[in-house]
């Protein structure tokens, strides 16, 4: 039986230490934190992790927005390709260092990708 992405980076706890680092760098980045100004930052981790464990595979407990009207607020204000870029940056970089395999990488990136028109509401 084939195992999915989320069983094969270490299930929940690999997939919260990754979006932890991953906003901790977002957060960090002066072309993306204001985005998140009036953000609820954990409420956001959450949310995010939810998604992330559904995106790779896991179990769906994500009960958030689309990915297009969760963005559509930041694309009013801005949010374009150069971002979409710089947070796939920055998870690659969380996922680099939490020592996730190149190939398993290689693999979220591809489903990351996959995600821009909805984000960007193209």
């Amino acid at each position: 039986m084939h195992k999915t992405l989320y069983e094969r980076i270490g299930g929940d706890a690999a997939v919260s230490a990754t979006v932890i680092k991953m906003y901790d760098k977002i957060l960090d980045d002066q072309e993306l934190a204001p985005f998140f100004d009036h953000v609820d930052v954990e409420t956001l981790r959450h949310s995010q992790s939810a998604f992330v464990t559904y995106a790779f595979g896991g179990p769906n407990h994500y009960t958030g927005k689309s990915l297009r009207s969760a963005h559509a607020g930041a694309v009013s204000q801005g949010l374009n390709n150069h971002h979409f870029d710089l947070v796939a940056t920055h998870l690659k970089s969380a996922m680099q260092e939490l020592n996730v395999p190149a190939d398993l990488i290689d693999e979220a990136m591809g489903i990351v990708s996959a995600t821009r028109p909805d984000v960007l509401g193209q």
